[in-house]
């Protein structure tokens, strides 16, 4: 997670440095903000990126005397036949489609699937014949 962390926090150095940079040259309030929160949202990654590398063993990517061979096996458990990524990923486009035409009726419905999918995604093998006892 160290080169993670380091990689947000040079974006965010780089980000607030332009914003510095790019609001005395041009004086407009508008990309200046907008560089200096996406430096603030880079910044939040990488300490969060950062907290976390301190609490967990080095793995191989942070290592450089790290071998090819000591990144094999499992990189977790990944569901074979779910259905609920797609659904997922089409109720929050309905609920794209919803806030960028400003529907109230399709932002509800939307926030209704998004609800839903967000649930079987989370709950899939918890209930029903998926679930392990």
């Amino acid at each position: 997670m160290k080169v993670e962390a380091l990689i947000f926090n040079g974006i965010a150095v780089f980000c607030l440095i332009a914003a510095v940079v790019y609001g005395v040259w041009s004086r407009e309030p508008i990309g200046t903000t907008a560089l200096v929160l996406s430096g603030g949202l880079t910044l939040l990654i990488g300490g969060f990126f950062w907290f976390i590398s301190r609490r967990i063993d080095a793995r191989p990517e942070d290592r450089k005397d790290a071998d090819i061979a000591d990144g094999a096996g499992e990189l977790g458990f990944f569901s074979p036949s779910s259905y609920w990524p797609f659904a997922l990923a089409a109720s929050a486009g309905l609920m794209g489609v919803a806030l960028a035409f400003f529907y109230a009726w399709l932002i509800l419905l939307a926030a209704a699937a998004l609800l839903i999918t967000i649930g079987g995604l989370l709950f899939e093998y918890y209930v029903g014949q998926n679930a392990h006892s």
